[in-house]
């Protein structure tokens, strides 16, 4: 099973990158259209997600295009990032649009370190790319693990190509993350899904739920600049957004601040996830309402 995974991520890597670009998207989007047929438990989450967002009277028609449209996101979004190692510095600087770089590089010249911080949304590691081949930027970024290992190691060495450093999730991340911000690496932190086992309870698109903490207290705890931002595909390439920093400032006692500030965070993404919510690709179960009775927090 666990080479049948493999093989079929790396047919599906080879493939994206020798069909024609406008072929690769009709086959991306056939793809994606197909998949929201047959995962169910992936399409429910996603139904459950656009309640979410757009409140439970979204239904019918524009239920359907939303559904179809997030699943055809996703696939484009691996077709994009199996291509990103053939794209030359050219295309890269004609593809990808920004607003707000200018923060990340006031942070960097401040020296305390940098904290990225942004939802399973659009295609962020086009936006990695982008920082490490043409801002130069030395760039770490804490990922789920996956299963199997052997799948997980060809993501981790697809991205090293890329210029970025992948740490997962556990319980060596923190430290490796210390020693990332303390050499002025930009840390990259996907925060909207609760994952290992240091978590925070938030109020996340009017539900209650829970987010890993680790953002929080490494900017806490470092004095580095936390930075909420997204990355968007565009029918072009993608645009960046950066938002405001968020205030680390010691208000109480650490897990009180901990709390507060993920609490910031939570809201931060539900403004860049509101700006394409067709491009959140959380399809797993996040509330504790997404679990089926009897079932509880993974």
């Amino acid at each position: 099973m666990a080479s049948k995974a493999l093989a079929g991520y790396k047919l599906a890597s080879s493939l994206s990158r020798i069909l024609p670009k406008r072929a690769g998207k009709t086959v991306a989007r056939l793809a994606g259209r197909t998949v929201a047929k047959l995962d169910k438990k992936r399409r429910a989450q996603v139904i459950r997600n656009s309640y979410r967002i757009h409140t439970s009277e979204f239904s019918g028609t524009a239920l359907r295009k939303f559904v179809n449209q997030t699943f055809e996101s996703y696939a484009l979004y691996w077709l994009n990032t199996f291509r990103l190692v053939d794209m030359t510095d050219e295309e890269l600087e004609s593809t990808f649009t920004h607003d707000g770089w200018e923060r990340i590089e006031e942070a960097v010249k401040e020296g305390s370190g940098v904290i990225l911080v942004l939802p399973h949304l659009g295609a962020w590691e086009w936006g990695g790319l982008w920082l490490a081949r043409i801002k130069g930027l030395s760039i770490t970024a804490v990922v789920e693990e996956i299963k199997p290992p052997e799948l997980f190691e060809w993501f981790r060495k697809g991205r090293s190509v890329l210029g970025m450093d992948i740490v997962p999730v556990g319980p060596d991340a923190g430290s490796k993350v210390l020693k990332a911000i303390a050499k002025g690496q930009v840390v990259v932190l996907v925060a909207d899904r609760e994952v290992g086992t240091s978590s925070v309870e938030v109020e996340f698109f009017g539900e209650k739920t829970f987010l890993p903490a680790g953002p929080a207290t490494l900017a806490l705890r470092t004095g580095a600049k936390l930075l909420p931002v997204a990355v968007y595909s565009k029918d072009y390439g993608c645009h960046g957004v950066v938002r405001p920093p968020i205030s680390v400032e010691r208000k109480d006692k650490f897990r009180a601040d901990v709390e507060r500030i993920t609490q910031t965070i939570s809201n931060e993404m539900e403004i860049l996830i509101r700006e394409s919510p067709e491009q959140w690709h959380l399809m797993q179960p996040n509330w504790p309402s997404d679990y089926g009775s009897g079932e509880g927090r993974i």
